[in-house]
């Protein structure tokens, strides 16, 4: 017998401890595929065009999946958080408001910062948008952003007249871009006008992008910040040339702000500029705080600034706060008015009113399913098609027939008072309510549970019931300790079916439901197609998808996924 302890055998290569592998130091060389490469490597190869070929069968199913569903979803979780729209739009006022203590109207120099901001915004039609955003929080702001867009680029029209009655070069286009303009992008500028005026067909070559001179920020900060804006929007939006147009007025509002409020120091070769430095403190300013209270009495009011404060960032929890009926305000987080506290009452109903017709579905779904579970074939199939018949039938004609069914003047109220069950004055109010969401949904959702019963329950021998029979079980027991737990997979499958189809369920509670038997997904409806705000229907989404996800937990936990079947 050869020692355990000892090396291959010399002929074959064979170890004593595995008396099988094959030492590859003794071969004479790499086992070869029949086309000469190494047997690995081909191995390898084949085994990678494997992969890629199961690859290529599934890839159109994983497409579909992360366009249809997972992408759905990443976009209304960020929705929910989203909230660049006022920091995009007041980038200045944003700034300012940090140091406001939320009490009384912010200070004139954040109006400053809110004239420039909202002249910017109104050129590229923004306004209306931050305002849509604000109103959300704030009734009103959409339309006092609306009147204010209107207004504000006369702000600072009498620091214009004032400056070109000084001197009437103020006015000219060709004194800002010698002030403000680089002495580079001036050359370039006027090549390519000398290009475009030599052009004989269509010119398309853009003009050179607008640039600052050195040492004009340091000089006049609020001027070189309006005038570059300026020129960008009349090269981006008016496709025009700042060499051609008369600032704005808020860029002369600027240009005295400069020239009054802080020490400036002049270059000696700007004898303008120096005559408008020596005459400026002599204008006559209206305050620009006294400008937007003119035009509207609400820019005085501190909850308009907190809800800009409150939402200044690029992200918020505003619109989860919204749907727990909180509130983000200057101050911290607050509760809703009660008046406005609809959102919980909502999950609850909602969650409420899937529970029951869950179990409605359980109580109707399951003597149907174990009559069709017991009847032979050919009958059962013949029932099997009444059940699916529905199917058949567009939802909102289903929907539509309960209305006719269950008004107090109609079928089934007619027949209650035709059988004397109910009084002509005492008619049942059947619709409109949550009876009327139950009673239709339970009829729309109910082959959803008959279904996954009957495939459960056809699956059962009957010979065990007759067995529990036979040894002294009466039917009631022998169902109970039989029949029944072997059907326990086929409850679980519905009961996931119809309460999953149930709470996301909104074409139903909308016309049958009223105000008392609406579903939270009518007012996720609501936001998305009639409100317009998203954020919050994302916000409520997301929450409505928590909960199931966390309920679908619980149902794992306490019944077990194992014991849920389709088949």
């Amino acid at each position: 017998m050869t020692d355990a302890t000892q090396g291959p055998d010399a002929k074959t290569g064979v170890t004593p401890d595995t008396g099988l592998r094959i030492v590859e130091e003794d071969l004479a060389g790499p086992v070869l595929a029949a086309d000469g490469t190494p047997l690995r490597r081909s191995l390898n190869k084949a085994l990678r065009r494997q992969k890629l070929r199961a690859l290529a069968l599934i890839a159109p199913l994983l497409i579909f999946v992360l366009v249809t569903f997972i992408a759905p979803i990443a976009d209304m979780l960020f929705r929910s958080v989203e909230n660049q729209i006022v920091s995009e739009t007041l980038p200045r006022t944003v700034v300012a408001l940090r140091d406001w203590d939320g009490e009384g109207t912010p200070d004139e120099e954040v109006f400053r910062d809110l004239a420039r901001d909202l002249v910017i915004a109104a050129e590229l039609k923004n306004h209306t948008r931050l305002g849509s955003r604000l109103n959300y929080e704030t009734t009103g702001a959409s339309s006092l952003l609306r009147k204010t867009g209107r207004g504000v680029d006369d702000i600072g029209e009498e620091l214009t007249d004032q400056f070109i009655a000084l001197n009437p070069a103020w006015e000219e286009p060709a004194t800002w871009i010698a002030l403000m303009a680089d002495e580079g992008w001036i050359a370039d500028q006027a090549e390519w006008a000398a290009e475009k005026e030599a052009a004989q067909g269509p010119f398309t070559t853009r003009e050179p992008a607008f640039r600052l001179r050195d040492g004009v920020a340091e000089m006049l900060p609020r001027t070189a910040d309006v005038y570059a804006d300026f020129a960008r929007l009349i090269q981006t939006e008016d496709r025009d040339s700042p060499t051609e147009e008369e600032p704005w007025n808020i860029v002369y509002q600027a240009l005295w702000e400069d020239l009054t409020l802080g020490p400036v120091t002049l270059p000696e070769d700007e004898p303008l500029l120096a005559e408008a430095a020596v005459a400026a403190p002599t204008f006559d300013a209206l305050s620009v705080t006294d400008a937007f209270v003119d035009m509207d009495r609400d820019w005085a009011d501190p909850e308009l600034w907190g809800t800009i404060k409150a939402f200044s960032g690029k992200y918020t929890a505003g619109y989860f706060l919204a749907a727990a009926d909180f509130q983000l305000t200057a101050d911290g987080i607050e509760a809703q008015p009660e008046d406005r506290q609809i959102y919980g009452l909502l999950f609850g109903r909602t969650m409420f009113m899937s529970l029951t017709i869950m179990v409605s579905c359980i109580l109707l779904g399951y003597p149907i399913a174990f009559l069709l579970a017991n009847l032979p074939m050919r009958t059962a199939n013949i029932l099997l098609i009444l059940v699916l018949l529905p199917f058949w039938t567009s939802l909102l004609v289903r929907t539509s027939a309960w209305k006719v069914l269950l008004q107090q003047q109609g079928v089934i109220n007619d027949i209650l008072v035709w059988t004397g069950i109910v009084s002509n004055a005492g008619r049942l109010a059947l619709i409109n309510n949550q009876t009327g969401t139950i009673i239709a949904m339970t009829h729309i959702l109910l082959p959803f549970m008959i279904l996954p019963l009957y495939s459960v329950m056809k699956t059962i021998p009957p010979s065990y019931v007759r067995a529990a029979k036979s040894l002294g079980a009466t039917n009631f027991t022998a169902f109970r300790r039989v029949y029944f737990p072997q059907s326990v997979p086929g409850i679980g499958a519905g009961c996931i079916l119809v309460f999953i189809l149930s709470i996301g369920y909104y074409i139903t509670p909308e016309l049958v439901g009223g105000t008392t038997g609406t579903f939270i997904s009518n007012r996720i409806a609501y936001h998305i197609s009639s409100s317009l705000n998203w954020g919050l229907a994302a916000a409520l989404g997301t929450i409505l998808l928590v909960v199931v996800l966390v309920l679908y937990y619980l149902y794992d936990r306490i019944v077990g996924i194992d014991n849920v079947s389709l088949s």
